[in-house]
């Protein structure tokens, strides 16, 4: 069983190298063929944002740059992804009179993949398109580090593909940069369409002129003996079986073709179902972490307006315990007062010819003191309220 299972682990792995190799074949043969399509059409129309060869030109590149592009990871420890716009302002940044810093600032362009195609539009005006890219397969390091292994950028066609886009800078370019249509959030489509186009071959010649021979030979039937009508007519069924064999042959490459390119669209449905299946596993984490912050700064709150109450009722107590203590001083007299500082300290407590305990001395000097507080505030109290006739009244004169 291990065996088995190595064995088909192997397996998968060999056709996902011959998968990823056969992809990018393809997404080269079509960078070409799109780079052919843009200088015939160059010949005759401007190139604008309105051209359907300049979209599909930027949607191959943009996916040439993206092949096998690396994510970032974040400090909640899941993969976030990243657009190509983060690898060429690393890598192009040595570039002497680079547009980096102008795409940066641009107010209308603020995603990622935005300022990506605007970059792609600019260097094609510039004329300067295949120098950004040399330049960035020369940073092998950053390359390195932004890119995945079996990565178009890290193979040997990237060279090619340098070459390639050197024929772009014979045509003259001329794009609006108003951010509307660069902030798309869906990822660039590819057209094959345009590139299915059937010529005809030797073979399918070969068997037009076998179908006019056999015309001919059986317009000249009615003239010719016997014998040379049934060498005809043998001739003649043996041109049609192979002109048919031909035709079918034709129809099964044509439909062998159109399965190739439903193939290619359906492996890039599976790829962009696979991207939003990441982006919602990130969307999903991200809102668990929201969740998870707001329930913690909730309990912190509670546990704060908890301890607000707290202080709160303490105040409320003092100040109750103070207003308690103004009104015992209020209620108790002057005479009172007076009649408790009179009184020595040893006749408030007889003690009926007993020896005083040091418990029962502690009692009687804590006692004392209360008793000397009160009078105290008594006396203050007293002063403070005085009446008015005996402030006026001096000494030495009664009054009348």
């Amino acid at each position: 069983m291990a065996s088995l299972g190595v064995g088909l682990h192997l397996i998968r792995r060999r056709g996902a190298g011959r998968s990823a190799a056969v992809e990018r074949r393809n997404l080269l043969t079509v960078c070409r063929f799109s780079v052919k399509s843009l200088l015939d059409r160059s010949c005759f129309d401007t190139i604008d944002d309105s051209s359907p060869e300049l979209v599909n030109f930027v949607s191959i590149l943009e996916h040439i740059l993206s092949h096998r592009l690396k994510g970032q990871m974040t400090w909640f420890g899941y993969e976030s992804p990243r657009s190509f716009w983060d690898y060429i302002k690393a890598a192009c940044s040595k570039v002497p009179h680079n547009c980096i810093r102008s795409i940066e600032s641009m107010e209308n362009v603020r995603s990622s993949r935005a300022k990506g195609r605007a970059w792609i539009r600019v260097v094609l005006m510039e004329k300067r398109l295949s120098e950004y890219i040399s330049s960035a397969l020369r940073d092998f390091k950053t390359t390195r580090r932004f890119y995945e292994e079996g990565a178009i950028i890290l193979g040997e066609e990237a060279g090619l593909l340098a070459d390639t886009l050197i024929a772009l800078h014979t045509i003259d370019f001329s794009f609006c940069l108003k951010g509307e249509g660069l902030d798309g959030g869906s990822p660039a489509v590819i057209d094959y369409m345009p590139y299915l186009k059937f010529t005809q071959s030797a073979d399918s010649i070969s068997s037009d002129e076998e179908e006019m021979r056999t015309v001919g030979s059986s317009c000249s039937e009615s003239s010719t003996p016997d014998k040379t009508a049934t060498a005809a007519s043998i001739f003649t069924e043996q041109s049609n079986l192979v002109s048919k064999c031909k035709r079918f042959e034709s129809k099964y490459r044509t439909a062998l073709e159109q399965k190739g390119y439903l193939e290619e669209l359906v492996r890039l449905r599976e790829a962009q179902l696979s991207e939003a299946v990441s982006d919602n596993k990130a969307l999903q984490q991200s809102l668990a972490d929201t969740h998870l912050s707001h329930t913690l700064e909730k309990e912190q709150l509670e546990y704060i307006i908890m301890e607000l109450q707290d202080q709160l009722k303490s105040f409320q107590s003092l100040e109750q315990l103070s207003a308690d203590m103004s009104l015992s001083q209020t209620s108790l007299g002057p005479s009172h007062t007076l009649s408790l500082e009179a009184r020595p300290a040893r006749t408030l407590w007889p003690h009926q010819g007993k020896e005083e305990t040091p418990s029962l001395r502690g009692l009687c000097g804590s006692l004392t003191s209360v008793a000397s507080y009160k009078s105290l505030a008594s006396l203050k109290s007293s002063e403070c309220l005085a009446s008015p006739a005996t402030e006026n009244s001096s000494p030495g004169i009664t009054p009348s």
